[in-house]
């Protein structure tokens, strides 16, 4: 019989690594919430919506435009991935598998993380 095993680690960041972690969550919401809004524009002027690969060559140029250098302090690919999820979720709503991606809150983020007392 095919038994599975799981392990759980709990982590303890420093100051730095939870600084570094916050940005990095910040930065993942922005991207997202970001392209869904420039997916959303594209979509209802042109009838078609914008492709991972279109989107995730757009990054290097947000990351040099001095609005959004602050980009590049967190990882490309924490970036890179919540571009491939926007994606999937778009074409996972196209297949009538999901309901229409929303923006990203803060609030729910920030319930993710642990908050010291």
């Amino acid at each position: 019989m095919l038994q599975h095993k799981a392990y759980k680690f709990r982590i303890y960041p420093n100051q730095e690594q939870e600084l570094l972690i916050v940005k990095t969550i910040g930065c993942v919401r922005f991207v997202y919430n970001y392209f869904l809004n420039l997916w959303n524009h594209e979509y209802t002027t042109t009838g078609k919506g914008l492709s991972y690969h279109s989107c995730s060559a757009m990054l290097p140029q947000m990351k040099r435009n001095p609005e959004t250098r602050w980009l590049k302090e967190v990882d490309s690919i924490a970036i890179q991935s919540s571009l491939k999820n926007l994606s999937d979720s778009f074409s996972r709503f196209f297949k009538k598998q999901n309901g229409r991606p929303q923006f990203k809150s803060k609030k729910i983020l920030s319930k993710a993380i642990p908050q010291k007392i």
